[in-house]
């Protein structure tokens, strides 16, 4: 059996492990079964370098190196995600390199690294020895010209395209990790650029080797990262795969969401973590944890999200609820509902029957494709569920989609200090929106009575509607919310109507292919001139070249500014200090006289 799944093409994809297989020195590995009927494949190393469910699918796959000094590395991983697409890490894949001069400070010859790490805790407001676990001797350089070299490395994660590196797309990192004895729990910066399901697919491998490594004591682990970034969402992830604990009397939830006393809470590991089932034959991958269906994701859905057990409430994501009756599994939704047999080596042993095997229970009026009046966009499984903004890891400029964040986060912050344009937010009834197909929802957006929203990338556009559905609905599960005040409509499809109504805000993003072409760019200035109403605004992301456009019209400029010097963007580039926006992007208020 050993050979059979090694040998199946597809398994075994990073290039020490390929060998294996086509050297025919499967020999040299072995197996494990674990108590749900997991497999783990023991490398020549003595390191785990494969896990499969039952079946033989593999979930994640590490790849292990010896070093001239003895010790272990890890090299690569890949981790395989419930609907089907492959992410990759390399430890150490994203290094940040800071440059100090040094030799203008009296005595610099005399300074240390020590010196080094004292100075960067006092900047970062850290203590030192979190600079000390986090920052090696190797990564802090004092040359004889007095010049200082800082390295900050993380572990980088991809997109693997075709499950292998060959094709690998920057996705996000995380402080660097001691792979060969975890020794902290980490969180993944960028999480909104995660793909749905990184997140636990990274903790189930992080439980993996910790398990591999702590057969008889098991170690207490603590939150580490400089910055820390605590959430529930990362309180929750944690507590699927450990305990929390803390001596003290307060609970542990509390300590952690305070950020100087996160690193108090203790994690031992949680006696029955979540495993992951692939069902082929039924396009499904199950997530089940000490007998209860946490998850159930079908790789051809459509919709981008999993089937999941509704809370308290009765709510559940894009109302997609899974439940177990007797011994079927149920998947339905607002239009389906899918009944499937349940396998006994899936360990399923609790019912959850939240009324779903009855019916769909709501139509399709009542799901957020009513927010699209011609019909939800034509998206494939992947692009929906692939639909989440990636950075460079270096100078490449950031895409138009990728950028729109930092402008909408920016005008939020703007009219917090603004009280006129936060009452013009508030008061304003009729909306406009257009171009923002990554943030439509993190807009200055007051419930309005009615907003258009003209996109042109539509696995976006889904997903902005299904969580302006989830954020109405999750406050009034049990009856109509106010969702229907939005209208999406498709840019492609020409729907003259929306240039003839006019509003009392609008929210352009003028495309970065549009920035030379004046006729254009004098093309959208006319309609928002149009389109607005006396006194209304129009919030703009355009070139610095729109203010020689409005001459003779009845608009005034509020405020602009280069979207480069912005408090978010500004938070992103500490973060990936070569991250570059398109130097003529700029923020525009606009008023009708």
């Amino acid at each position: 059996m050993v050979s059979s799944i090694l040998q199946t093409p597809g398994t075994l994809l990073l290039p020490g492990n390929r060998l294996l297989a086509t050297t025919g020195s499967s020999g040299s590995v072995t197996c494990r079964r674990l108590a749900t009927g997991h497999l783990v494949f023991d490398g020549p190393l003595g390191r785990r370098i494969l896990l499969t469910d039952p079946g033989g699918h593999p979930l994640h796959e590490c790849e292990w190196q010896e070093q001239p000094d003895g010790t272990v590395h890890l090299v690569s991983a890949r981790l395989y995600l419930d609907w089907g697409q492959w992410v990759g890490l390399k430890p150490g894949g994203l290094v940040n390199t800071m440059t100090l001069d040094l030799s203008t400070r009296p005595g610099w010859q005399a300074l240390t690294r020590w010196d080094l790490r004292m100075m960067a805790a006092r900047a970062m407001g850290v203590a030192l020895e979190e600079v000390e676990f986090f920052y090696a001797d190797e990564d802090l350089v004092i040359e004889a010209t007095g010049h200082a070299t800082i390295r900050q490395r993380k572990d980088a994660l991809y997109v693997l395209e075709d499950g292998t590196f060959e094709r690998a797309r920057f996705m996000s990192c995380m402080s660097a990790m001691h792979w060969a004895c975890i020794d902290y729990l980490p969180v993944v910066e960028l999480f909104q650029s995660l793909l749905p399901g990184t997140g636990s697919a990274m903790f189930e491998f992080i439980r993996g080797l910790y398990d591999d490594q702590n057969r008889q004591h098991p170690r207490p682990l603590h939150y580490r990262g400089i910055p820390t970034y605590p959430s529930k969402a990362a309180f929750g992830l944690f507590s699927n795969f450990f305990t929390a604990t803390h001596r003290g009397p307060e609970p542990p939830v509390t300590v952690f969401m305070d950020v100087p006393r996160s690193h108090e809470v203790e994690w031992l590991p949680a006696p029955h973590p979540p495993v992951r089932y692939v069902v082929p034959h039924h396009r499904l991958c199950l997530t089940v944890k000490h007998g209860s269906v946490c998850k159930a994701t079908r790789m051809d859905d459509t919709s981008g999200f999993p089937f999941v057990l509704p809370n308290q409430q009765g709510f559940a994501p894009c109302g997609k609820r899974v439940a177990v009756h007797h011994d079927r599994l149920w998947l339905s939704d607002h239009r389906t509902s899918h009944e499937i047999p349940l396998e006994p080596g899936w360990g399923v042993t609790q019912s959850a029957d939240t009324g779903t095997a009855s019916g769909t229970g709501n139509q399709h009026e009542h799901s957020w494709e009513a927010m699209f009046p011609d019909g939800a966009p034509a998206v494939s499984p992947r692009e929906a569920f692939s639909a989440v903004l990636l950075y460079p890891e270096d100078e490449t400029v950031i895409s138009d989609l990728a950028s729109q964040p930092f402008v909408a986060d920016f005008w939020n912050e703007f009219i917090e200090h603004d009280h006129a344009l936060a009452v013009h937010v508030r008061q304003a009834s009729h909306l406009f929106i257009h171009g923002f197909d990554a943030c439509v929802g993190a807009l200055p957006v007051n419930r309005p009575q009615l907003a258009t929203i003209v996109y042109t990338d539509g696995a976006h556009a889904q997903k902005q509607a299904q969580s302006l559905w989830n954020q109405c609905t999750r406050r009034h599960p049990q009856a109509r919310p106010d969702w229907h005040a939005y209208r999406f409509v498709s840019e492609e499809a020409g729907h003259h109507d929306v240039y003839q109504a006019t509003y009392d805000l609008m929210y352009i993003w003028l495309p970065f292919r549009a920035y030379d072409e004046r006729a254009t760019l004098q093309e959208h200035v006319q309609r928002i001139n149009r389109g607005l109403r006396h006194n209304g605004l129009a919030w703009l992301a355009g070139p610095d070249s729109l203010p020689s456009l409005i001459s003779g019209l009845a608009l005034d400029i509020v405020e602009g500014e280069p979207v480069s010097g912005v408090q978010p963007f500004r938070l992103h580039k500490s973060l990936f200090p070569r991250a570059t926006l398109h130097p003529r992007l700029h923020s525009w208020i606009f008023r009708k006289r």
